[in-house]
């Protein structure tokens, strides 16, 4: 679809349901309201920070789109037009000395039973030695499905093979327990060869393998931006993850790279198309990023592009997207 055509049969919808945000304002593509699909969203990439109880080094409050507080309030407002029927708390990269109060505090907001939130995957530092016993601590929490530390950061290619870290993504298997891998584009096949050597554990690939939607496109339409990945390894590294059976890969967090100033579902369309055509119907599920998904677009306009580009696939594929494997995958 022309970047046109989208924004206009956006702008009716909006209109036709008093929701309009101007994309003069945005320079994005809007959402459509809620009733433009009514299919069941379980968004297993939910992400709540309140700055002023918790310490999140790579956030300075008052400064850029996500220096505040994002809490519970902020994400059903975000979601109110949409069938967002559960949600997954994702840690946030806080201070690694805060990781046991961001599980108290998220498990208190999944425990008081108000709020789409109904599980977590928490914080932690598997290359470390105290992990097991960290992760041992929590494995009894009814609210913890998982673990994730974000790998590009500050830790080096190859982190993830070192044999600590190795251990400890056994150990998460036999209690039960996902990893969640978020690892720069160029060190995917790390990925590839940390889950065959732990086949016993399951693992979520955040964010399509980190892909940078630019590098799909020709120069002229990425803003003047260069693409941190070649779109080839990707596709590559990304079938080889497909091919452990132990893996599956969260369409989430490609919209925040998003070409600027305007983009389109096209845009996005290679990724999502590649990630889906290589996991398979039954292994892949949708994530929010939210508010991180902001950087990009509003929470809303990423499900209607993800609803544009899916469209044409059959609703039980769509369904299984939305929530169906979700469901299944953090046993909600």
């Amino acid at each position: 679809m022309q970047r046109r055509e989208f924004h206009r049969r956006v702008a009716a919808a909006l209109l036709a349901g008093g929701l309009w945000e101007s994309t003069r304002t945005l320079g994005r593509a809007a959402a459509a309201p809620a009733a433009a699909d009514p299919l069941p969203i379980l968004d297993t990439h939910q992400h709540l920070w309140d700055l002023d109880r918790q310490r999140v080094p790579w956030l300075e409050k008052g400064k850029g789109l996500l220096g505040r507080s994002y809490w519970i309030d902020d994400y059903l407002e975000a979601t109110r037009d949409w069938n967002v029927v559960q949600a997954i708390y994702m840690e946030i990269n806080v201070a690694p000395d805060d990781h046991a109060a961001e599980v108290e505090v998220i498990t208190e907001l999944c425990r008081s039973g108000k709020y789409p939130t109904v599980a977590a995957v928490i914080g932690g530092r598997p290359g470390e030695p105290s992990f097991a016993d960290y992760i041992r601590t929590h494995v009894h929490n009814p609210y913890v499905r998982g673990v994730r530390q974000v790998l590009h950061g500050d830790t080096p290619r190859g982190y993830c093979l070192q044999e600590s870290f190795v251990a400890s993504m056994k150990l998460l298997g036999e209690l039960g327990l996902s990893f969640d891998i978020c690892v720069r584009p160029g060190e995917l096949p790390d990925a590839v060869e940390l889950v065959t050597r732990c086949p016993e554990t399951r693992f979520i690939v955040d964010h399509c393998g980190n892909a940078d939607p630019k590098a799909f496109l020709p120069a002229a339409r990425r803003g003047g931006a260069a693409p941190s990945h070649d779109p080839d390894l990707w596709r590559r590294a990304m079938a080889d993850l497909a091919q452990a059976p132990n893996t599956i890969c969260k369409i989430s967090g490609i919209v925040a790279q998003a070409p600027k100033p305007e983009w389109t579902p096209d845009d996005l369309a290679p990724i999502v198309n590649h990630c889906l055509d290589s996991f398979g119907p039954d292994r892949v599920v949708f994530g929010g990023d939210w508010p991180v998904c902001r950087a990009g677009a509003e929470l809303g306009q990423w499900i209607a592009a993800l609803h544009e580009i899916v469209q044409k696939r059959p609703e039980v594929e769509r369904r299984k997207l939305f929530h169906d494997n979700a469901k299944a995958c953090y046993r909600v």
